[in-house]
């Protein structure tokens, strides 16, 4: 029986990997392709160097800070709105499972938009610029650190929570000083792990006017600027992997 089960899941798989690969479109390398790439990584080994700071006007590092603006304000965004879905999703939490079943229904919603849509609906709302990326990196992440909260609260160990009960506390100092500090330092690990993911978003989210380097970077795209295009793939680069490092080292500290 194991074995019929098993060889009915491989056929299944395979079938959805046959039918996905069927339906791409036929690979075509075009003839300015190697001239594209070759520009492209000419640029990345002779960057615009004077790029970097401008004291007169846009340069890499202004971008790059503006990048570093939006992922940290929409990141303290989601940290703040995700906090009461997460509490109304928890079963430990909320003993209702409407209550329960209807929060994790909505941050199941907000998860299904994808970053660049909603930079695109907040760039129509408020207009093209940061304002914008920050509200759609602030809205999306929402569901994402939402569930992952909610979850680690359906996880902690409940025999603090029994034994505040049997003490005589009230369901608020029960929550705060049984549930609180077990779920605090998966909470921080999880913020830093989406500035992480925000930081990378908002570089790409500038390519469609929300703000941040992928605005420049798309303008020199445009013109075929490669020197101008390599120092900010370069700044790019360095900026999320130094960020990388230290959110790495931050969250083995909590975890």
């Amino acid at each position: 029986m194991k074995r019929i089960r098993l060889i009915a899941i491989v056929a299944i798989v395979s079938a959805i990997y046959i039918w996905a690969f069927v339906g791409l479109p036929k690979l075509e390398w075009k003839d300015t392709s190697v001239e594209v790439v070759s520009a492209i990584v000419s640029g990345l080994f002779q960057p615009d160097w004077g790029y970097v700071y401008d004291p007169d006007g846009e340069d890499l590092l202004r971008g790059l800070l503006d990048t570093l603006a939006i992922a940290l304000l929409g990141t303290f965004i989601a940290g703040i709105l995700c906090i009461p879905f997460a509490f109304l999703a928890s079963k430990n939490v909320i003993k209702s499972k409407a209550t329960v079943g209807t929060s994790k229904f909505m941050l199941s919603f907000i998860r299904v938009f994808p970053d660049i849509v909603l930079a695109l609906l907040f760039i129509k709302a408020v207009g093209p610029g940061a304002f914008a990326g920050v509200l759609a990196l602030g809205i999306g992440a929402v569901g994402m650190l939402g569930k992952l909260i909610s979850e680690s609260m359906d996880h902690v160990d409940l025999s603090a929570k029994e034994a505040l009960i049997s003490s005589g506390a009230n369901p608020v100092k029960t929550f705060i000083f049984a549930i609180v500090p077990q779920v605090l330092p998966n909470f921080f690990s999880f913020i830093l792990y989406r500035f992480e993911v925000n930081v990378r978003a908002a570089a790409v989210l500038g390519v469609i006017g929300a703000g941040g380097i992928g605005t420049p970077l798309i303008f020199a795209l445009s013109v075929r600027d490669w020197e101008r295009v390599g120092i900010i793939l370069l700044g790019i680069i360095l900026m999320v992997t130094v960020i990388d490092m230290i959110s790495g080292k931050l969250r083995a500290r909590f975890i």
